[in-house]
């Protein structure tokens, strides 16, 4: 088992959200003050409030990639019927650049963990074509399979997570 892919399926993203994957491309996520997202390492929603660099650190200039971000335990971990819901598409990423210089089919919408400890993963898909991408109807009960699916997306590139819990009202002080 591959170490970057043992923390995925430890944390049940590779089974609940993805399928088994080979990863290919280097992903770095980065939220501001230079915070980066470790698999299963934990952020105050405070601390994810605004979207993230993420660098995308393979392919070449040609290459075009699409990033989509989801929680999977919604409403709570222990009952996740809402199962996924989708925080933030970004498509025709260049390789060797970074989510900015993509388009934003999605926009980013912060994590607001309510119940429970919840799951953030960021997926990279490498797109066959330019601007394929399409908006989907609703954020609730997405399904990052059947998006890529839908979009010939083929398996993830990369994966990432992290963890979030409602913060007190303390903390946010």
């Amino acid at each position: 088992m591959s170490r970057v892919l043992e923390p995925l399926i430890v944390g049940k993203v590779i089974g609940e959200v993805l399928d088994n994957f080979n990863p290919t491309v280097k992903m770095t996520v980065t939220y501001s003050s230079n915070k980066q997202v470790f698999n299963g390492h934990e952020f105050f929603p405070s601390a994810v409030a605004s979207n993230p660099r993420v660098q995308v650190q393979g392919g070449d200039f040609k290459s075009l990639f699409t990033l989509v971000m989801t929680d999977p335990d919604v409403p709570g971990p222990s009952d996740p019927y809402l199962r996924e819901h989708l925080h933030w598409i970004v498509s025709d990423i260049p390789g060797t650049t970074d989510a900015s210089f993509g388009r934003e089919v999605v926009s980013y919408e912060s994590p607001r963990p309510n119940i429970g400890i919840h799951r953030f993963i960021f997926v990279l898909f490498q797109q066959k074509e330019r601007g394929k991408v399409v908006s989907p109807s609703s954020r609730d009960r997405f399904s990052t399979r059947q998006f890529a699916e839908d979009h010939d997306l083929g398996l993830p590139v990369a994966a990432v997570y992290f963890n979030a819990q409602r913060e007190t009202a303390a903390r946010r002080r």
